[in-house]
């Protein structure tokens, strides 16, 4: 192949060129959609919504961004920093609070879910003249060390509790037609989504055995 200036291409060489142009050219491409992609979206304003539920016997109506968590509203929007942020991805139980009768992770609910909701915070189990039978025990057991799962642990031990009465089974109950019986592993089982750092798990079996030999 030859132009009108002499110079000169093998089909080959003509071949590898080519290909290379395209390679450049996609290359090119491929930069660019890299480059828009990891360009910043533009900000949307935020959704809200009204939310009314109650907390702690007190009915709350909010204002609230769509993507706020239940954990948020109660921290951030209502004050009630007893209950704890902690992992932030539902996995240390710190944040545990009681709504509609469940023990639920408050860090991975959105407040608006809990529209007509009764939700129970540690603020709402005892105060510190007239604690809940479950806070003394594990006062009185010595159930806690830094004090920061505290709260979840209590409120899911509470929870913990009403299931075993309402006959609801868990992994290891023997027996899934019949009433579960407490014992330790029920207790074990029960509270495993609840992580205490300062390890102080024999003291609050303890705890939770005192508060249902009370109620038997």
């Amino acid at each position: 192949m030859q132009d009108d200036d002499g110079f000169r291409l093998t089909r080959r060489e003509f071949i590898i060129a080519g290909a290379t142009t395209v390679a450049a050219s996609g290359a090119s491409r491929a930069f660019i959609g890299a480059a828009q992609a990891a360009a910043p979206m533009p900000a949307r304003d935020a959704v809200t919504r009204e939310v009314a539920f109650t907390v702690n016997g007190t009915p709350q109506r909010l204002e609230l961004d769509t993507r706020t968590t239940l954990l948020d509203a109660l921290r951030e929007h209502l004050k009630l920093t007893g209950t704890k942020k902690g992992c932030d991805h539902g996995q240390c139980g710190a944040c545990t609070v009681i709504a509609g009768g469940r023990r639920i992770n408050a860090c991975l609910s959105l407040a608006v879910m809990h529209e007509g909701d009764e939700i129970t915070t540690i603020e709402g189990l005892g105060t510190p003249g007239r604690l809940h039978p479950m806070q003394q025990a594990f006062v009185a057991r010595d159930g806690y060390q830094c004090g920061y799962c505290t709260p979840g642990q209590v409120c899911s031990a509470v929870a913990m509790l009403d299931e075993i009465e309402a006959g609801v089974p868990s992994h290891v109950s023997a027996d899934l037609t019949a009433a579960p019986r407490l014992s330790d592993d029920e207790i074990r089982e029960r509270m495993s989504g609840n992580i205490c750092r300062c390890g102080a798990y024999s003291n609050i079996v303890e705890a939770i055995n005192d508060v249902a030999g009370s109620r038997s």
